[in-house]
């Protein structure tokens, strides 16, 4: 007995001593982390934090602590990056070991690690190498693309004739056009405009966008771990993105049966393919679940995103009827109304370039941009990340970074014009982000931007129930993605 006693205090003491080193360890590494607020127990800088306001908070901290600071969203730790340069820094100075993916609490959720845009490591590469392959192989970045999208921009205008003038909310109108563009692409195929089945997949990936952006949206941000097991919109977040993976699940279903090995017809069939020839690769990623994963990514980035920066473009041309005009000026000098605008004509129309840049920086779709993590334990400035350690490469502090736009808060397309009135580059017009995991539908998004409005304004004149003075152009949420207040308008037919 007095053996097992001797030996139960040794083990004790043993632990108690192992414990201790790795907590003096612990600090002693934690001290190489950049500043921030010192955080709470379970809660951690929940205090400083508005999830109403994200971007605010994390802005108010970066004046306190500098453009690389420490935050704990709960129980994550994660490093903030703000400015373009600290940015740059992270992800093309060393972009590989800013490569890796973090969190985001409801789409990890789902995804699990499967799909292109929330996997990690070879999955992640390999799946975006084929993505952006075979985004080329149908057309993305070439004329056949722009021939569809001036096809679908055709559809668009016929159903806004038919509206008669009257004040509409323009959200799926556009969000109609903008899907079948990259449905096209993944389906092979076009919805037509009164779809059921299609209109309720766009109201469920607009209602997807608005919570991961809201308040409820980021506090289960911070404590996911906690609030899963609540009740809450969050398990009706999860059970609409599951009803969208069993529509991707039936495309899937329909591209089987139909399936040439010679002739893929569509995203889906090449996909199919690949799986075919690596069928007996234990080890392969193209698998059922990474096809429908990143089919499902596929189709709601190339809807929500564009459609929502046409949206709030709107509001902001008819915030500022100056702009607007200057637009109509150029379009009718450059293209005329005898012919459908093409993406050739974007050189020689730098104001409609400028507006549409700035319609991009002033929206700042994605103002914290998707949370990166880095690969390894990494050097950065005088600080050392630990690998794993969770990463915001904050977006909007770029699009904002007052070294680069003179009045950054202020809606102007003379951030991106010469005093002669050319286009003029910024290296602060990021977006679509920079680096390895940039967005690869940053091509197709710009020629649709470009085409879907000038076509628009080829035809229509805007008009609000509002006197521009009176319209709110602030955002209704500002959080996963940057969300304009609901507005009505009328097209009026030139």
């Amino acid at each position: 007995m007095l053996a097992l006693g001797l030996l139960l205090v040794a083990l004790l003491a043993c632990l108690t001593t192992m414990v201790l080193t790795s907590v003096r360890q612990q600090r002693k590494f934690l001290g190489k982390l950049p500043p921030g607020p010192p955080p709470l127990p379970f809660i951690g800088n929940y205090l400083q934090l508005n999830t109403d306001q994200m971007y605010n908070s994390l802005m108010k901290i970066s004046e306190r602590y500098g453009p690389v600071f420490t935050v704990y969203l709960g129980h994550r730790r994660v490093v903030v990056l703000w400015g373009q340069e600290a940015v740059k820094e992270a992800l093309v100075d060393q972009a590989e070991e800013f490569s890796g993916r973090g969190e985001q609490a409801t789409y990890d959720w789902f995804f699990k690690g499967y799909g292109v845009a929330f996997s990690n490591g070879e999955r992640a590469k390999q799946l975006r190498r084929f993505s952006i392959t075979t985004l080329r192989n149908f057309g993305v970045g070439k004329r056949c693309i722009e021939e569809r999208i001036q096809e679908e921009a055709r559809f668009l205008i016929e159903a806004l004739r038919d509206t008669d003038g009257a004040f509409i909310d323009p959200s799926f109108f556009l969000s109609r056009s903008v899907s079948n563009v990259i449905s096209s692409i993944v389906f092979g195929d076009r919805f037509d405009y009164e779809d059921e089945e299609f209109l309720s997949l766009l109201s469920i990936m607009l209602r997807n966008f608005r919570f991961v952006s809201s308040s409820m949206g980021q506090l289960f941000e911070m404590f996911y771990p906690v609030i899963k097991h609540l009740p809450g919109p969050h398990h009706q977040a999860l059970k609409e993105l599951q009803t969208l993976e069993d529509f991707i699940a039936k495309k899937v279903e329909q591209s089987q049966r139909t399936l040439d090995p010679n002739c893929p017809q569509n995203f889906i069939d090449s996909f199919l393919i690949r799986m075919q020839e690596e069928e007996k690769n234990p080890n392969t990623e193209f698998c059922l679940k990474n096809l429908q994963l990143t089919a499902l990514t596929l189709f709601f980035a190339g809807t929500e995103t564009v459609s929502t920066t046409l949206r709030y473009g709107f509001l902001l041309l008819m915030k500022h009827p100056d702009v607007e005009a200057k637009i109509r000026e150029e379009i009718d000098r450059v293209i005329g109304n005898n012919r459908q605008p093409q993406v050739e004509d974007r050189a020689k129309m730098p104001y409609t370039d400028a507006v549409i840049h700035e319609i991009q920086r002033f929206g700042n779709m994605i103002p914290l941009g998707l949370a990166h993590r880095v690969t390894k334990d990494t050097t950065f400035r005088d600080f050392l990340l630990p690998k794993g350690t969770e990463v915001f490469a904050v977006l909007g502090s770029v699009l904002r970074d007052p070294k680069f736009f003179s009045n950054p808060e202020d809606f102007n397309p003379q951030h991106f014009l010469t005093e002669k009135g050319q286009f003029k580059k910024s290296d602060a017009f990021v977006p679509f982000s920079i680096g390895k995991r940039y967005c690869f539908g940053e091509g197709l998004a710009k020629m649709e931007l470009f085409l879907f409005l000038t076509n628009i304004m080829q035809n229509f004149r805007f008009k609000s129930p509002q006197s521009p003075q009176d319209i709110d152009v602030t955002p209704k949420y500002v959080g996963f993605a940057t969300i304009p207040r609901n507005f009505t308008m009328s097209f009026l037919p030139h």
